[in-house]
């Protein structure tokens, strides 16, 4: 049955390439794992079920679910109170010329790093505000918004909603493959590989500080229509009958991030490691992250309610909030399916007994182009990260090629395509603020994407080639 336990991933990568959709694409390929598992229309739905379920049972599993529930629930409150509104009026009334928005874009990454989605309805409307006093384009603005979006908080290793899923993918993975590690710290060992992340800020940054364009500023061709000083209602989050409460965001937001980091220390520091690194690296980190994460909610919650926001308003904006990750949840669910079913059909015996003939030298490079390739046309790092990560620690331990730079390629995979895909939510979330075309922003942001892909891939190489 070895063989066979690749075509769920032909299938998966065949129909979310075709629908242009993940979801659909995994479930396609979880149903191909069931059936050739437990052939038969009853077993092989009752098979699906079992490996729906094997995942849920999961206890770190759970913890990433509240996590992610809860954390864009307390964004929810954020907008509600006025606290994204009422920091982007603070920030918009202060920042007159080019260099100090584009500065402000920058070092505002400090406080709103926590997620792609939060960043980008935090910063772009401030963005939208200043247009018509610097000498900026719209697309220039919004590459830069993403540029430190994606690429900048998949290099995070705390407080962010991706660091659960990323280790999460990666401690399936190991376990498909019967290596003993800790997912999250293999996470960290490969933050440094992510190469495409690591040349797109680069980039980025370039473009921003020392570039000049010669391009007029005026220039809004690549706008739908003509952009004005209202920047309200550019975003529910920025609506117009909301307050203006900046530390509604501020507040909460450095509280999760300290608390978080406190709380990290102490539960390496309860473990007997003394030393700050030490404590941090040997501490457990998801549970210090529910756990911080948890007490800000509730903290902010009698926060808010001593502004006299109605209890009821606060709970209706927080599972609101909520909701908005579920089809992130479905993903998940059906990504630990789809690990389980892998296991059980043998890809890892698989891939070791046909695949250990390839050199080590061409597994991360070959692993990023490919992922590339299927994230461009999904639009989701998420998405590949889920398809291609078990493929490629399998392939990586089979040709003893080191894991963390198999694991860094995967993830520079994905991120390539949740910045330059016209699918991706960032690029469409950006193009609907800035009033822009998302499809024309999308090919003004391919070339310094692909310049940053190549130099990636180059990367690939050489360090395969050194370790």
């Amino acid at each position: 049955m070895d063989w066979l336990s690749v075509f769920p991933f032909i299938v998966v990568i065949m129909v979310a390439m075709k629908t242009k959709l993940v979801i659909p694409g995994l479930t396609a390929g979880l149903l191909t794992a069931s059936f050739i598992y437990k052939p038969g229309v009853i077993s092989g739905l009752q098979q699906f079920y079992e490996f729906i379920m094997s995942g849920l049972k999961d206890e770190n599993n759970v913890k990433i679910v509240l996590f992610l529930y809860m954390f864009t629930g307390l964004i929810g409150l954020m907008k509600y109170t006025g606290g994204i509104k009422g920091f982007v009026h603070l920030a918009s009334s202060k920042i007159n010329t080019k260099k100090g928005a584009l500065f402000l874009t920058w070092i505002s990454t400090i406080g709103t790093f926590s997620a792609p989605s939060f960043r980008i309805v935090t910063v772009a409307p401030i963005m939208k505000a200043l247009l018509n006093k610097v000498k900026i384009t719209p697309q220039e603005l919004g590459f830069v918004i993403e540029t430190t979006a994606t690429p900048v908080i998949v290099l995070m290793p705390i407080a962010t909603a991706f660091v659960g899923y990323m280790s999460s993918v990666v401690q399936l993975s190991l376990k498909a493959e019967g290596i003993e590690g800790d997912g999250y710290r293999y996470f960290l060992q490969s933050i440094p590989y992510n190469f495409f992340s690591i040349s797109i800020i680069l980039i980025g940054f370039y473009l921003s500080f020392f570039h000049h364009s010669k391009k007029q500023a005026t220039d809004a061709g690549n706008q739908e229509k003509e952009l004005d000083d209202q920047w309200e209602d550019c975003h529910p989050a920025v609506a117009k009958d909301l307050p203006r409460k900046p530390f509604n965001l501020l507040l909460p937001l450095g509280g999760v991030i300290l608390l978080t980091l406190f709380l990290t220390y102490w539960s390496g520091y309860e473990k007997g490691f003394t030393s700050l690194l030490q404590a941090f690296i040997e501490a457990d980190v998801l549970d210090a992250m529910v756990f911080a994460l948890l007490t800000t909610v509730l903290l902010t919650f009698f926060f808010y309610l001593f502004q006299r926001f109605s209890l009821k308003e606060l709970v209706t904006f927080f599972i609101e909030g909520g909701n908005e990750m579920m089809p992130v949840i479905v993903l998940l669910t059906v990504v630990w399916g789809l690990a389980s079913s892998t296991e059980a059909l043998g890809f890892s015996t698989f891939v070791t007994s046909n695949l250990d003939w390839i050199p080590s030298l061409f597994v991360p490079p070959v692993l990023f182009l490919v992922g590339a390739f299927i994230s461009y046309f999904i639009g989701s790092s998420w998405g590949t990260w889920g398809i291609l990560m078990p493929l490629g620690i399998s392939l990586g331990h089979s040709t003893g090629t080191d894991l963390p730079l198999v694991i860094g390629a995967v993830f520079a995979s994905g991120t390539f395509g949740a910045f330059s895909s016209p699918l991706s939510d960032n690029t469409n979330t950006i193009a609907r603020i800035l009033k822009l075309n998302p499809m024309t922003y999308a090919k003004f942001k391919l070339t310094p994407a692909l310049i940053a892909a190549g130099t990636a891939a180059v990367g690939y190489f050489i360090i395969s080639y050194v370790v």
